[in-house]
């Protein structure tokens, strides 16, 4: 649950239609004292914070949740359309929040960062669980191996002490972690380790409830690895980058390189069927494209049937997907089809959405995040994607690029 605070009623209803539009349940408060009732009475993962209000502001909130036990670690996002300066920026940060939003707020911005501080926010209790775990396992231990008992101590104060360090740099990668998001990688790391450890060293065969939250934590951990490089990724796109002469023939050629150990697995076939145009871009973004089109019709290819993927260039002359064929048009037209498991074409819209899946991560791994990323990357250059398909019998995606 996000609690949303500011003293006027017209700012508080369109964040929560933002939020509602992601799933995203949300409670509201009208004043810094009222909000301190809420966060007494009922637990919240993100709080977003109005600053200049009457009465109580909201460095003042902060200020108080910081010096709680059970409210400093919930991650708080100001947002201002008032106090811009660098010093109230600053103070945002000194309070405590994580991260400090200047108004207008780009919705597809403000949607992110809240859905990776809640991301953060989720893996932050399930360490604290897992060190719950550790504690009484270490018990355990120390009871059924007196002979161990110094090692356990040693190692218990060890990791007691790296978790403070963790616990440490978690709470300033909150702080910063939609403009330094590439060091969360480091953290994540370390909690796979750590859990690693208690799961190899620390627990008890035969506790069934201990392994499955040991696994569950493992996977999460690399969900979450997964999700910030992909973050990341995305962030990147909005970075200045100078466009140069592209051959895209070099560029499948790059990526079939990276992808042949998953295409000799599948045991697939990648099919070229024309030679493909030199375009003006930014080649490692292009190169991010076609590895996620291809990458994907090499995931969601049908069990027992190898993929073939097929890619097809042609030029033509207008910027519209039904374009005749012209061979001095101003565009051109790339098609990579596949024969996978397909989808429902009413979804089309859907599949380019940040974090928008159609298949369970259970079933098929990922975040939701690829075809966005290439989406963006498109009409950064100025052109366009979509796609075609029906459930069963493969999908198409058709690009169209500038001359």
């Amino acid at each position: 649950m996000i609690l949303i605070v500011d003293d006027k009623r017209e700012n508080i209803i369109p964040l929560k239609k933002i939020l509602e539009l992601h799933q995203l349940d949300s409670d509201s408060a009208e004043s810094g004292e009222e909000a301190l009732k809420m966060i007494l009475k009922r637990n919240y993962c993100l709080i977003i914070m109005d600053v200049q209000m009457p009465g109580m502001d909201g460095f003042e909130v902060v200020e108080i949740l910081s010096g709680s036990n059970r409210t400093k670690d919930i991650p708080v996002i100001f947002l201002s359309a008032i106090n811009k300066e660098k010093k109230y920026i600053f103070k945002g940060y000194q309070t405590g929040a994580v991260d400090y939003i200047t108004k207008p707020v780009d919705p597809d911005l403000l949607i992110l960062k809240v859905k990776a501080f809640l991301k953060l926010h989720q893996q932050q209790q399930e360490l604290k669980d897992v060190r719950d775990l550790l504690s009484k396992e270490i018990e355990i231990r120390k009871q059924a191996q007196e002979n161990l008992e110094e090692k356990v101590f040693e190692r218990t104060r060890e990791l007691v002490t790296k978790n403070e360090e963790l616990e440490f740099r978690n709470h300033e990668l909150q702080q910063f972690a939609w403009v330094v998001s590439h060091d969360l990688k480091e953290p994540i790391r370390k909690i796979e380790i750590f859990v690693k450890l208690i799961r190899d060293r620390y627990l008890v065969s035969g506790d069934a409830k201990a392994t499955e939250t040991i696994e569950r934590t493992l996977a999460s951990s690399a969900r979450m690895t997964k999700l910030i490089e992909d973050l990341l990724d995305y962030s990147r796109l909005s970075s200045p980058a100078t466009p140069e002469k592209t051959d895209l023939n070099e560029i499948i050629g790059e990526v079939l390189a990276d992808l042949e150990y998953l295409i000799d697995q599948k045991q697939g076939e990648i099919i070229i069927t024309t030679d493909l145009p030199i375009i003006e871009g930014i080649p490692s973004q292009l190169r991010q494209i076609m590895q996620n089109l291809i990458g994907n019709s090499l995931k969601f290819s049908k069990e027992e049937i190898p993929p073939i993927v097929t890619i097809t260039a042609e030029r033509i002359a207008e910027k519209d997907f039904s374009a005749p064929v012209s061979e001095n048009g101003d565009f051109y037209r790339i098609t990579v089809s596949d024969n996978g498991i397909g989808f429902d074409e009413t979804y089309v819209d859907k599949i380019f959405t940040i974090f928008q899946r159609l298949h369970h991560r259970d079933a098929y791994e990922g975040t939701g995040i690829g075809l966005a990323i290439a989406k963006k990357i498109i009409e950064k250059h100025n052109g366009l994607i979509t796609a075609k398909s029906k459930e069963g019998e493969g999908a198409e995606f058709i690009i169209i690029f500038p001359k």
